[in-house]
């Protein structure tokens, strides 16, 4: 608290600056804009509470929060009277410089919006040149100088969108620096909102930037607005297409799941922590086998290591494994350096890498397996081929070693039963002999067509590769059910999706059919073997 009776105040019309003196100095200033509330406090305290938690201050590690004035009774600087004591005077005249109850309405308003960091719940204002949000803890006064740039990011299968917000300085919340500020809005949700602004104004200063009224997905409205009053660029997801047709892969960073989204210019992690990483900052790239311990379910799933020129490292863990093949991709086109890229490392074509090396016994996908082998031994068109009676993940359904010893305590057993009728009879039996049995009545076994190791592998089914995407994350979430009904949960998944969501599979599949029915041409001897230039991506 500061009392007036050992400093002087003197109020500047010039730049709207409090001023502090001792004798004929200045101690120093205050910027009355800065004011966003001011009370009186009993009938001699005056209290001032500053916008603090914007960008102006970020930078400082001490920022001044409120002043207390106490102004006696007796003060000659503020004369009053007893209806008006010397507090309320210079309440009053600090009232007509700050900025509190501030004329300038806001541009647009946005309530109830949920932004992720820093948490919580806010109206967001769109003013002419700074924004604010408003929440009950918190407010933040964000000139638009301070904005960077802005991303529309979709989460895919999510009803929701992300649109965040970069700042240059950050803004702070106590002692925690927010260089991002990340909105989450309802993707279906839509509005209508009109801007306070002025026909003149519109065409003198915004003209080819801003419209009258908008109405649009909430998500498009908030971006357009804001773009238009800051200038800042907006930058949407690019090329990058998940094996969901998505534009991120989920993954973690630092204990916490989010979404790695990977951009034309950098990846962008999110929601928390915010980490933005620019194409530009990356020295190498490094895939790695996640849980390099042995367990089965690491087979899923690998790492992606980040390496700065600064020295400074991120770890993406848990990324699916069906993502390897377009994640490496996108890197590789952006000549990003890949630092263990197997083969000759002639590009993507040349690329095997302990990603997806299964050299241990216990990184191998039993459920792969077995969809391999039934690719291998089967030849169907339907899409529901995943559905057989799964034994467990041990065994495979084209295994049949445990049918044949099925088979042979079975005979043991007739065999058995056999002969004690015989001795039990006094008649010798007569064996009649059926079609497809031998001497002993046993049913004849057909023998097992063997398999040219040299044959190509048939093409898999949509389902199958829908399945091979789902079963990770159906297993992860349910690792108490069983196999079958694992395959039952699928193939409900399955028939519930609509055409769209199921093309990118339907794609594979075609894929995968052209590249079986070429390997089958060249292995009949219809076709000749092309040569591989090494150009073209894996």
């Amino acid at each position: 608290m500061l009392s007036l009776t050992s400093m002087f105040v003197t109020l500047a019309s010039v730049g709207n600056m409090l001023t502090f003196m001792v004798g004929s100095k200045q101690a120093f200033e205050v910027s009355l804009p800065d004011v966003a509330q001011t009370q009186m406090q009993g009938k001699t305290d005056v209290l001032l509470e500053l916008h603090v938690d914007d960008t102006t201050g970020a930078n400082e590690k001490d920022s001044l929060m409120d002043l207390s004035f106490h102004v006696p009774t007796s003060n000659t600087q503020f004369v009053g009277d007893e209806s008006r004591p010397p507090a309320h005077i210079l309440w009053e005249t600090i009232l007509k410089f700050a900025d509190v109850g501030s004329s300038e309405e806001p541009v647009v308003t946005f309530e109830g919006i949920a932004i992720l960091t820093p948490r919580g719940r806010y109206s967001v204002e769109l003013h002419l040149s700074f924004l604010r949000l408003q929440g009950q803890a918190n407010d933040f006064k964000i000139q638009y100088s301070s904005i960077v740039r802005l991303f529309l990011l979709p989460k895919s299968n999510n009803p929701h969108t992300f649109v965040v917000i970069t700042l240059d300085p950050p803004i702070r919340k106590g002692q925690t620096l927010y260089p991002h500020i990340v909105i989450q809005f309802e993707t279906e949700a839509v509005v209508e909102r009109d801007l306070a602004l002025s026909k003149e104004l519109l065409v003198e200063k915004y003209k080819d930037r801003l419209e009258e009224s908008y109405k649009g997905l909430i998500h498009e409205v908030f971006t357009k607005v804001l773009r238009g009053l800051s200038g800042a660029k907006v930058t949407r997801p690019g090329s990058f297409r998940s094996c969901q047709d998505g534009y991120a892969v989920k993954s973690s960073l630092k204990a916490e799941d989010g979404l790695l989204y990977p951009l034309e210019k950098g990846f962008f992690f999110l929601p928390k922590p915010p980490t933005l990483i620019l194409h530009e900052e990356i020295e190498f790239v490094e895939f790695e086998r996640h849980g390099a311990g042995g367990a089965s379910i690491s087979s899923h799933y690998f790492d992606l290591l980040v390496k700065l020129k600064n020295d400074q490292e991120h770890l993406f863990r848990n990324i699916q494994r069906n993502e390897y093949h377009n994640l490496f991709n996108f890197i590789n086109g952006k000549n990003i350096k890949i630092m263990n890229l197997g083969g000759d490392g002639q590009g993507a074509s040349g690329v095997v890498t302990d990603v997806l090396r299964d050299t241990d016994d216990d990184a191998v996908d039993p459920h792969l397996e077995r969809i391999k082998n039934q690719a291998g031994d089967e030849e169907s068109d339907e899409e529901d081929e995943d559905f057989v009676a799964d034994k467990d993940d041990s065994g495979s359904p084209t295994d049949d070693s445990g049918d044949e010893e099925s088979d042979a305590s079975d005979s043991g057993g007739e065999k058995e039963k056999s002969s004690k009728k015989e001795a039990s009879s006094s008649k010798p039996v007569q064996k009649r002999k059926h079609k497809g049995r031998d001497d002993e009545g046993q049913e004849k076994k057909k023998p097992k067509k063997k398999k040219d190791p040299n044959a190509p592998k048939r093409a898999m089914t949509p389902f199958m590769y829908f399945s091979m995407a789902e079963r990770g994350n159906m297993k992860s979430s349910n690792p108490d059910l069983p196999t079958t009904e694992i395959a039952k949960k699928l193939g409900e998944m399955w028939q519930k999706m609509s055409g769209e969501e199921k093309q990118p599979y339907i794609q594979q599949a075609q894929v995968d059919k052209k590249r079986y029915e070429k390997e089958s041409a060249v292995y009949r001897g219809e076709a000749t073997v092309d040569v591989d230039s090494g150009n073209e991506s894996d």
